[in-house]
Protein backbone atom coordinates (compact mmCIF):
# COMPACT_ATOMS: atom_id res chain seq x y z
CA UNK A 1 0.00 0.00 0.00
CA UNK A 2 1.81 3.53 -1.10
CA UNK A 3 1.16 5.53 2.14
CA UNK A 4 4.18 7.77 1.09
CA UNK A 5 3.74 11.73 0.55
CA UNK A 6 7.20 12.40 0.44
CA UNK A 7 8.18 15.74 -1.68
CA UNK A 8 4.50 16.33 -0.84
CA UNK A 9 3.05 19.71 1.08
CA UNK A 10 0.04 20.03 2.96
CA UNK A 11 -1.49 23.01 4.25
CA UNK A 12 -3.30 21.93 7.73
CA UNK A 13 -6.11 24.73 8.92
CA UNK A 14 -6.47 24.95 12.56
CA UNK A 15 -3.32 23.18 13.42
CA UNK A 16 -2.08 24.73 16.48
CA UNK A 17 -4.39 21.87 18.74
CA UNK A 18 -6.40 19.52 18.69
CA UNK A 19 -7.82 17.40 16.02
CA UNK A 20 -5.56 19.66 13.25
CA UNK A 21 -2.48 19.57 15.24
CA UNK A 22 -2.93 16.01 15.30
CA UNK A 23 -3.39 15.32 11.51
CA UNK A 24 -0.49 17.49 10.72
CA UNK A 25 1.47 14.94 12.80
CA UNK A 26 0.16 12.00 11.07
CA UNK A 27 0.95 13.72 7.51
CA UNK A 28 4.75 14.49 8.24
CA UNK A 29 4.98 10.84 9.58
CA UNK A 30 3.90 9.82 5.77
CA UNK A 31 6.79 12.26 4.71
CA UNK A 32 4.82 15.21 3.76
CA UNK A 33 6.01 19.00 4.09
CA UNK A 34 3.38 20.66 6.37
CA UNK A 35 2.30 24.13 7.15
CA UNK A 36 -0.01 24.54 9.94
CA UNK A 37 -2.20 27.09 10.03
CA UNK A 38 -4.05 29.32 13.12
CA UNK A 39 -4.35 32.63 14.78
CA UNK A 40 -1.95 31.34 17.84
CA UNK A 41 1.81 31.82 16.70
CA UNK A 42 3.30 30.40 20.11
CA UNK A 43 1.12 26.97 19.44
CA UNK A 44 1.92 26.78 16.17
CA UNK A 45 5.68 27.03 16.89
CA UNK A 46 4.85 24.40 19.14
CA UNK A 47 3.34 22.14 16.34
CA UNK A 48 5.74 22.43 13.78
CA UNK A 49 8.43 21.64 16.46
CA UNK A 50 6.98 18.37 17.08
CA UNK A 51 6.74 17.17 13.40
CA UNK A 52 9.04 14.57 12.11
CA UNK A 53 11.70 15.35 9.93
CA UNK A 54 13.10 12.20 9.05
CA UNK A 55 12.80 12.03 5.53
CA UNK A 56 14.05 16.05 5.33
CA UNK A 57 10.51 17.36 5.38
CA UNK A 58 10.31 21.39 5.61
CA UNK A 59 7.77 22.51 7.84
CA UNK A 60 6.56 26.21 8.60
CA UNK A 61 3.30 28.14 9.90
CA UNK A 62 1.59 30.59 8.92
CA UNK A 63 -0.83 32.99 11.30
CA UNK A 64 -4.13 33.82 10.32
CA UNK A 65 -7.39 33.91 11.52
CA UNK A 66 -10.01 31.57 9.53
CA UNK A 67 -12.76 34.29 10.34
CA UNK A 68 -11.42 36.48 7.95
CA UNK A 69 -11.31 34.55 4.64
CA UNK A 70 -9.21 36.96 2.35
CA UNK A 71 -7.20 37.53 4.81
CA UNK A 72 -6.13 33.78 5.44
CA UNK A 73 -6.70 33.77 1.67
CA UNK A 74 -3.72 36.06 0.60
CA UNK A 75 -1.31 35.01 3.52
CA UNK A 76 -1.32 31.72 1.81
CA UNK A 77 -1.60 33.23 -1.71
CA UNK A 78 1.72 34.43 -0.01
CA UNK A 79 3.18 31.11 0.33
CA UNK A 80 2.47 29.76 -3.27
CA UNK A 81 4.23 33.10 -4.55
CA UNK A 82 7.27 31.98 -3.19
CA UNK A 83 6.94 29.04 -5.85
CA UNK A 84 5.58 26.68 -3.05
CA UNK A 85 2.45 24.37 -4.55
CA UNK A 86 0.16 22.87 -1.98
CA UNK A 87 -0.86 19.37 -2.60
CA UNK A 88 -2.93 18.50 0.60
CA UNK A 89 -5.64 20.84 1.95
CA UNK A 90 -7.08 20.18 5.26
CA UNK A 91 -10.05 22.57 5.97
CA UNK A 92 -10.44 22.49 9.85
CA UNK A 93 -12.15 25.22 12.12
CA UNK A 94 -12.92 25.52 15.72
CA UNK A 95 -16.36 24.72 16.39
CA UNK A 96 -19.09 27.59 16.85
CA UNK A 97 -21.04 28.58 19.90
CA UNK A 98 -23.60 25.77 20.99
CA UNK A 99 -27.17 26.88 20.80
CA UNK A 100 -30.53 25.99 20.03
CA UNK A 101 -31.12 26.72 16.23
CA UNK A 102 -34.41 28.96 17.39
CA UNK A 103 -32.20 31.14 19.55
CA UNK A 104 -29.51 31.99 17.15
CA UNK A 105 -28.45 35.18 15.78
CA UNK A 106 -28.89 35.68 12.41
CA UNK A 107 -25.03 37.34 12.26
CA UNK A 108 -23.64 34.47 14.19
CA UNK A 109 -24.69 32.16 11.59
CA UNK A 110 -23.39 34.50 9.23
CA UNK A 111 -20.10 34.54 11.29
CA UNK A 112 -20.30 30.68 11.00
CA UNK A 113 -20.46 30.40 7.42
CA UNK A 114 -17.51 33.05 6.83
CA UNK A 115 -15.38 31.00 9.10
CA UNK A 116 -16.21 27.69 7.93
CA UNK A 117 -17.56 28.00 3.81
CA UNK A 118 -15.67 30.79 2.32
CA UNK A 119 -12.70 30.52 3.97
CA UNK A 120 -12.65 26.65 2.69
CA UNK A 121 -13.79 27.92 -0.85
CA UNK A 122 -11.16 30.76 -1.29
CA UNK A 123 -8.66 28.03 -0.26
CA UNK A 124 -9.35 25.91 -2.69
CA UNK A 125 -9.72 29.07 -5.37
CA UNK A 126 -5.94 29.58 -4.25
CA UNK A 127 -4.70 26.04 -4.44
CA UNK A 128 -6.68 24.45 -6.72
CA UNK A 129 -4.06 25.13 -10.11
CA UNK A 130 -0.46 24.12 -7.91
CA UNK A 131 -2.69 20.59 -7.87
CA UNK A 132 -4.07 20.58 -11.40
CA UNK A 133 -0.20 21.26 -12.13
CA UNK A 134 0.96 18.55 -10.10
CA UNK A 135 -1.70 16.01 -11.06
CA UNK A 136 -1.93 15.22 -7.59
CA UNK A 137 -4.10 16.66 -4.92
CA UNK A 138 -6.18 16.17 -1.74
CA UNK A 139 -9.08 18.54 0.00
CA UNK A 140 -10.23 16.75 3.18
CA UNK A 141 -12.72 18.87 5.04
CA UNK A 142 -12.99 18.01 8.61
CA UNK A 143 -16.66 18.39 9.62
CA UNK A 144 -18.99 16.76 12.11
CA UNK A 145 -21.37 13.56 12.36
CA UNK A 146 -24.35 16.20 12.64
CA UNK A 147 -23.45 16.05 8.72
CA UNK A 148 -25.44 12.73 8.83
CA UNK A 149 -27.83 13.21 11.88
CA UNK A 150 -28.38 17.05 13.62
CA UNK A 151 -26.93 17.19 17.60
CA UNK A 152 -29.37 18.95 19.65
CA UNK A 153 -28.23 22.35 21.16
CA UNK A 154 -25.66 22.58 18.02
CA UNK A 155 -27.69 24.53 15.80
CA UNK A 156 -24.97 26.65 13.68
CA UNK A 157 -22.91 24.19 13.61
CA UNK A 158 -25.04 22.06 12.49
CA UNK A 159 -26.16 24.54 9.61
CA UNK A 160 -22.94 24.97 8.25
CA UNK A 161 -21.22 21.29 8.58
CA UNK A 162 -23.84 20.08 5.88
CA UNK A 163 -23.08 23.18 4.10
CA UNK A 164 -19.63 22.66 3.73
CA UNK A 165 -20.16 18.74 3.18
CA UNK A 166 -22.69 19.33 -0.06
CA UNK A 167 -19.82 22.48 -0.81
CA UNK A 168 -16.91 19.74 -1.02
CA UNK A 169 -19.34 17.10 -2.81
CA UNK A 170 -20.11 19.25 -5.36
CA UNK A 171 -16.52 20.44 -5.65
CA UNK A 172 -15.09 16.20 -5.89
CA UNK A 173 -18.02 15.70 -8.61
CA UNK A 174 -16.30 18.64 -10.60
CA UNK A 175 -12.25 18.13 -10.05
CA UNK A 176 -11.51 14.42 -10.04
CA UNK A 177 -10.46 14.68 -13.51
CA UNK A 178 -7.39 16.67 -12.80
CA UNK A 179 -6.14 13.97 -9.85
CA UNK A 180 -7.56 15.56 -7.22
CA UNK A 181 -10.11 14.12 -4.80
CA UNK A 182 -12.52 15.84 -2.18
CA UNK A 183 -14.08 14.04 0.95
CA UNK A 184 -15.59 14.78 4.44
CA UNK A 185 -13.93 13.50 7.47
CA UNK A 186 -17.07 13.36 9.81
CA UNK A 187 -15.52 12.94 13.71
CA UNK A 188 -17.95 11.93 16.48
CA UNK A 189 -17.53 12.48 19.22
CA UNK A 190 -13.59 12.50 20.20
CA UNK A 191 -11.05 13.98 23.40
CA UNK A 192 -10.41 17.75 22.51
CA UNK A 193 -10.54 20.71 23.97
CA UNK A 194 -13.36 21.67 22.26
CA UNK A 195 -15.13 18.60 23.28
CA UNK A 196 -14.42 20.02 27.21
CA UNK A 197 -16.30 23.00 26.67
CA UNK A 198 -19.18 21.05 25.21
CA UNK A 199 -19.07 18.90 28.44
CA UNK A 200 -18.65 21.58 30.69
CA UNK A 201 -21.86 23.12 29.30
CA UNK A 202 -23.65 20.31 29.53
CA UNK A 203 -22.66 19.17 33.27
CA UNK A 204 -23.21 23.26 33.99
CA UNK A 205 -26.98 22.81 32.72
CA UNK A 206 -27.98 19.51 33.70
CA UNK A 207 -26.13 20.06 37.45
CA UNK A 208 -24.06 16.97 37.11
CA UNK A 209 -20.21 16.55 36.28
CA UNK A 210 -18.31 16.14 33.38
CA UNK A 211 -17.24 12.51 33.80
CA UNK A 212 -20.65 11.74 34.44
CA UNK A 213 -21.29 13.49 30.80
CA UNK A 214 -18.38 11.35 29.26
CA UNK A 215 -19.85 8.22 30.76
CA UNK A 216 -23.26 8.48 29.88
CA UNK A 217 -21.98 9.46 26.25
CA UNK A 218 -19.37 6.35 25.75
CA UNK A 219 -21.95 3.97 26.57
CA UNK A 220 -24.24 5.07 23.69
CA UNK A 221 -20.87 4.41 21.33
CA UNK A 222 -20.59 0.58 20.01
CA UNK A 223 -17.09 0.98 20.73
CA UNK A 224 -17.93 2.08 24.90
CA UNK A 225 -15.59 4.56 24.74
CA UNK A 226 -14.72 8.15 23.12
CA UNK A 227 -12.21 8.74 20.10
CA UNK A 228 -8.63 9.64 19.86
CA UNK A 229 -7.13 12.79 18.04
CA UNK A 230 -4.83 10.16 16.51
CA UNK A 231 -7.78 8.05 15.64
CA UNK A 232 -9.32 10.67 13.88
CA UNK A 233 -5.76 11.89 12.09
CA UNK A 234 -4.83 8.95 10.67
CA UNK A 235 -8.25 8.79 8.52
CA UNK A 236 -7.56 12.09 7.19
CA UNK A 237 -3.67 10.94 6.83
CA UNK A 238 -5.24 7.65 4.91
CA UNK A 239 -7.47 9.55 2.45
CA UNK A 240 -4.43 12.23 1.47
CA UNK A 241 -2.36 9.51 0.49
CA UNK A 242 -1.76 7.65 -2.94
CA UNK A 243 -3.89 4.27 -2.08
CA UNK A 244 -6.75 6.09 -1.44
CA UNK A 245 -6.72 8.16 -5.12
CA UNK A 246 -10.22 6.63 -6.04
CA UNK A 247 -12.06 7.71 -2.93
CA UNK A 248 -13.72 10.79 -3.84
CA UNK A 249 -16.24 12.62 -2.79
CA UNK A 250 -17.27 11.01 0.35
CA UNK A 251 -19.31 11.77 3.75
CA UNK A 252 -16.65 9.03 6.12
CA UNK A 253 -17.94 9.12 10.01
CA UNK A 254 -15.02 8.23 12.09
CA UNK A 255 -17.15 7.66 15.54
CA UNK A 256 -17.12 4.67 17.18
CA UNK A 257 -19.98 3.28 15.12
CA UNK A 258 -22.86 5.67 17.07
CA UNK A 259 -24.04 7.24 14.28
CA UNK A 260 -27.41 5.63 13.17
CA UNK A 261 -27.63 6.25 9.82
CA UNK A 262 -25.78 4.28 6.80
Amino acid sequence: MNLDLTNKTALVCGASQGLGAAVAKELALLGANVIVLARNENNLKNVVQSLDTLKQQQHDYIVADTSQPEQTRDKVKNFIAQGNIIHILINNTGGPPSAPMIETKAENLLAAFQSHLITAHLLVQTVIEGMKAAGFGRIVNITSVSVKQPINGLGISNAVRAAVANWGKTLANEIAQYGITVNNVLPGYTMTGRLDYLFGIQATNTLTTVEAIVQKTASQIPAGRLGEPEELAATVAFLCSPAASYINGINLPVDGGRTGGL
